[in-house]
């Protein structure tokens, strides 16, 4: 059993959506997606918060890595990070939303605490 799921795309399609379902969770602070594809995006959003906690130039260039925006960036290290600085773990919350219409997928919205 692999480590992650493959969400049915190649490995780069896969990566790219992901960074974009993270780098726009971090916009937003809220988004909507299927429940498969929230789960996969938690994991990578709470390395990312982590590091933004670090706060140092090296964990700031590793996560300008992953994420696709700098304003993103900014927000994640100058907001996002302070705001979790005493809290060990559990920045994202899943909170599932029915079936979407058109083809029964679960849903979910991925939201940070």
């Amino acid at each position: 059993m692999p480590g992650f799921r493959k969400l049915g795309r190649p490995a780069d399609q896969r990566r790219a959506m992901l960074r974009n379902l993270v780098t726009s969770l971090f916009r937003y602070e809220r988004i909507t997606t299927t429940e498969t594809r929230a789960k996969e995006a938690r994991v990578a959003a709470e390395r990312l918060v982590t590091l933004a906690k670090q706060g140092d130039l090296h964990a700031r260039r590793l996560a300008a890595a992953y994420l696709l925006d700098e304003e993103v960036l900014r927000k994640l290290f100058d907001t996002i990070g302070p705001r979790y600085a005493d809290r060990q773990g559990g920045y994202t919350r899943i909170v599932r939303t029915g079936p979407r219409r058109g083809d029964a997928a679960p849903m979910a919205i991925l939201e940070l605490v």
